[in-house]
């Protein structure tokens, strides 16, 4: 289904949802350290959501098994957590998280560096994949086309010398987890579908080291660069309004 305008009520639903899922994310993000396990950043985001009323989107979704996706260095998403599966310092950490709160949905991600590194190549893929987020954000208004966005986010990546990931998009979100449109990181502007006020999308820069191409794991979930570059990933849902965007997934 192509995502719809929003009423006011599932507007207030959608924040509410939108400041518990940053509030997981950020809360995360603080603690992700060298030796624990990918499940028990997941624990952490189950026990934080328990007192808020929300739940989580992704458990039980097309049968993921968790709450939480981890992705770790050449993991670009969809990570399942795992018990036996360790983070070290130095380790790109992608986080995404969904959030079902009165019937609504919020999905957001964010990538981070666990401990100190001095490897300035990975610093500066988690910094411009995250300002890739924000370029496509602030182009966001009533009536822009989706091209408008993914140009806006293709810009930066490109300039960057980044891949690409070609087979992974942002997306509609609001009743369902995904709806139409897709929102490819890349595209011409003033293409694609039109977007109006009060339609809500998650908008969602993947960017590798290396090249564009991606592969599934045996597991069926964890989605990985083909050639083994590092990958940084960082989401946003919004909401669009007459004048631009509200961020709806931040603290």
């Amino acid at each position: 289904m192509f995502t719809k305008v929003k009423t006011s009520e599932e507007i207030i639903a959608m924040r509410q949802s939108g400041k518990i899922l940053a509030h997981v994310l950020n809360q995360l993000s603080i603690e992700v350290t060298d030796g624990m396990s990918t499940k028990d950043l997941a624990e952490i985001a189950k026990n934080e959501l328990k007192s808020t009323g929300g739940q989580p989107t992704f458990l039980g979704y097309f049968g993921f098994p968790d709450v939480l996706c981890v992705s770790i260095n050449d993991e670009v998403v969809h990570g399942i957590p795992r018990a036996n599966k360790f983070i070290k310092n130095g380790d790109l950490v992608s986080l995404d998280f969904g959030v079902t709160f009165e019937a609504m949905i919020t999905d957001a991600a964010t990538t981070v560096i666990v401990g100190k590194t001095e490897n300035k190549q990975h610093l500066k893929l988690v910094n411009d994949t995250q300002k890739a987020l924000l370029a496509g954000i602030s182009v966001v208004t009533d009536g822009v086309k989706v091209g408008d966005i993914s140009s806006a986010i293709e810009e930066v990546l490109s300039r960057g010398k980044y891949g690409i990931v070609w087979d992974l998009v942002g997306h509609g979100v609001g009743h369902r987890l995904h709806e139409d449109p897709n929102i490819p990181n890349y595209g011409r502007p003033n293409n694609g579908p039109q977007l109006r006020q009060g339609m809500t999308i998650a908008i969602e820069p993947m960017a590798t080291l290396g090249d564009f191409k991606v592969e599934v794991d045996e597991d069926d979930w964890t989605m990985r660069t083909k050639d083994g570059s590092f990958a940084a990933h960082f989401e946003h849902t919004v909401l669009i309004t007459e004048r631009g965007a509200e961020i709806l997934t931040q603290l």
